[in-house]
Formats: C-alpha cells, sequence, structure tokens
C-alpha cells in the first residue's frame, strides 16, 4: 500500500519549524542565515535536501530530480520549451518536498528549524501554520536579468553551456524564456495572494536586512521563546 501521513501528524513534529519561500533574489537564503545564527536555529538552506537524495532517487519514483541521470546532453536541458521546463521545476520541487520533509523529521526534537524552501504553497499551507511561514518576493526581471549575476559554480557552469552551443544567442534567448514562464506574474500572484506573511523587496539600492530580519522574527514570533 501507498503510505500517506495526516497533516495533523505532520503539523505536530514540524511544530519548531519555519519556512521561507518565495522568489530568485528576494534574500530568502540571506534572511535564514541571519536568522539561524541570531536565534540559534538549525540553518536549512538551498537544496538542504540533496545531500542524501543521489543515494536512493529513481526514475521511476522521482522523475524530475533523476532528468540529470537521464537527460541527452545539456543542450537538451537548456533547450527545452517554457511549458516543459515550467513542469520539470513544478514537478521537482514536489519530489523535493517529501525529502525536504524526511529531512526534517529527522531533526532533534526541540530545536528550532528555519528553512529556504520550495515546498509548494498547497503543502505549506497542509504542513505548517501562519506563523511559520513567510513568503519573500522580487520583482520578476530581477529574476531573469542577474540570473547569472551570482558567483556560484550551478549558474556559471550553465553559462558555460550556453556559450559552447550552435547558437548561444538562441539558446541564452529561449533558456531566458524558460525563466520568464516560472517566474511570471501568474506565478508571482499566487504567492502575493497565498494568505501567507509576505515582504516584497523592491528597492535594491537599499540595505534592508536588519530590518527584513526583524519583520520575519516578529511574524515568526521568535523573541522571548
Amino acid at each position: 500500500m501507498k503510505i500517506e501521513i495526516e497533516s495533523n501528524i505532520l503539523r505536530y513534529y514540524l511544530r519548531n519549524v519555519y519556512f521561507i519561500n518565495g522568489t530568485a533574489y528576494a534574500g530568502k537564503s540571506t534572511m535564514v542565515a541571519m536568522l539561524a545564527e541570531k536565534y540559534n536555529m538549525v540553518h536549512c538552506g538551498e537544496n538542504y535536501h540533496s545531500k542524501n537524495c543521489d543515494k536512493f532517487i529513481t526514475p521511476e519514483y522521482q522523475p524530475n530530480l533523476s532528468y540529470f541521470r537521464t537527460m541527452k546532453d545539456w543542450q537538451e536541458f537548456l533547450n527545452r520549451t517554457p511549458d516543459e521546463y515550467a513542469r520539470w521545476i513544478d514537478g521537482s520541487s514536489r519530489e523535493a518536498a517529501q525529502i525536504e520533509i524526511a529531512e526534517l523529521l529527522r531533526i532533534p526534537e526541540g530545536q528550532k528549524v528555519i528553512v529556504d524552501t520550495n515546498i509548494p504553497l498547497d503543502v505549506l499551507r497542509e504542513i505548517a501554520d501562519y506563523h511559520h511561514v513567510a513568503i519573500m518576493l522580487s520583482p520578476q526581471s530581477m529574476s531573469i536579468d542577474r540570473f547569472f549575476d551570482r558567483d556560484d559554480a550551478e549558474k556559471q557552469f550553465l553559462l558555460g553551456q550556453i556559450q559552447l552551443s550552435k547558437n548561444p544567442e538562441k539558446t541564452m534567448a529561449n533558456f531566458k524564456e524558460c525563466l520568464a514562464k516560472i517566474n511570471s506574474k501568474e506565478c508571482y500572484d499566487e504567492f502575493l495572494n497565498s494568505g501567507f506573511f509576505t515582504i516584497i523587496r523592491e528597492d535594491t539600492s537599499i540595505d534592508t536586512r536588519l530590518e527584513t530580519m526583524s519583520k520575519l522574527a516578529e511574524h515568526f514570533r521568535l523573541e522571548g521563546r
């Protein structure tokens, strides 16, 4: 039989876990790191689910997370249609959510945990209360135009693969369309209207990290706990 765990059970065992979701370049990773340090919380950074998944994922049960094992090459990855890319992102998030929850359940009881997550909104509604979830948003243009600005190995690798393609300009344009699809107004509005506490990053020229952390700490009710 297929094993299912009711949401009230997960809410109880995840009662010390706080989730931050949202769009790229909204400051999620920064806030998770700052909150973890200030409030002595377990820090679960972006893609924390991946540390063990290569040991057990299979194309049968996790076809999206297994994509990098089954794809023909990186040119296939970069030249998928925006719709195909969006379906893969959504599928990966849902498969990863199961692993994220399993990883969180391994953390010793009593420890507070702060999570940089892509767990889908409908799943978060099932497993967490209002004061345990925050959404951080940034403009769509920032998510697309600044995608390759970060000096991280994965993004620079993709940039290198784009430059190696037969038509780099066409490949780059297609990949940006894929990014636009997953950062569309529809996706933005879904976050904005989710019913969760939301912080919108609009002016990137001002350092608002301390102010934003304070707002999140107040929402999560971390002070005095």
